[in-house]
């Protein structure tokens, strides 16, 4: 009976972060090293990591727009420079942080001719916005727009089911990104040490508002 020789790390794992930076209010950017794993439990840290950045940490982000003067998504509304596709994708981006659970509401309600940012948000006090200067539309001409918002609290990444009933009222359902984590990156390096090996795990992320 041959018996396989495992080894066994005595050394207390050390986490350290080895670079940081704050790239915008929306993005931040952190690279972390954990040393030293035996062969086989980066990976397993790695992925565990991995679904625990993107499917585990709660995020806040805008999951719906409603305005009675939209016929339909794809359509264009004179005076405003965007398409509503376009309006719907600008506020998709929008950065959040709140502690509240669930849903509340939010509206905007802007006149031109300018620009409508994030700062034109009206939002109960739970909700911050992250950047105020995100673009939602430029308005060319004298008109108001008027967009009554559903803002919600939960974890990974929705698909909208676009449905023809959702339309009939102005309401269009946004996909909702709740992850804050919005970039990752592992890379997992593999260092020889004279006759023993090191495995070490490296993990980067940017991350926005929660």
């Amino acid at each position: 009976m041959v018996r396989e020789k495992v080894t066994v790390s005595t050394r207390t794992l050390q986490w350290k972060c080895v670079e940081s930076r704050v790239d915008n209010k929306r993005l931040c950017y952190g690279r972390f090293i954990l040393s030293p794993l035996i062969k086989g439990q980066a990976d397993t840290i790695g992925i565990a990591m991995r679904r625990a950045l993107l499917g585990e940490i709660e995020g806040t982000c805008i999951t719906r727009a409603k305005s009675e003067k939209i016929p339909h998504e794809y359509s264009t509304i004179v005076g405003i420079q965007e398409s509503v596709h376009e309006i719907l994708m600008n506020l998709k981006e929008i950065g959040l942080r709140s502690n509240l659970y669930g849903t509340c509401g939010a509206f905007i309600c802007a006149r031109g001719p300018g620009y409508v940012t994030a700062q034109d948000i009206i939002s109960p006090p739970s909700v911050e916005i992250v950047d105020n200067t995100q673009h939602i539309a430029r308005l060319t001409e004298p008109i108001d727009l008027c967009i009554g918002l559903q803002i919600e609290r939960n974890r990974g990444y929705r698909y909208s089911i676009k449905r023809p009933n959702n339309f009939q009222d102005g309401s269009y359902p946004i996909d909702a990104v709740f992850m804050p984590v919005e970039m990752r990156i592992i890379v997992f390096i593999l260092m020889g040490m004279g006759m023993k090996d090191k495995r070490y795990f490296f993990s980067k992320y940017g991350q926005m508002g929660v």
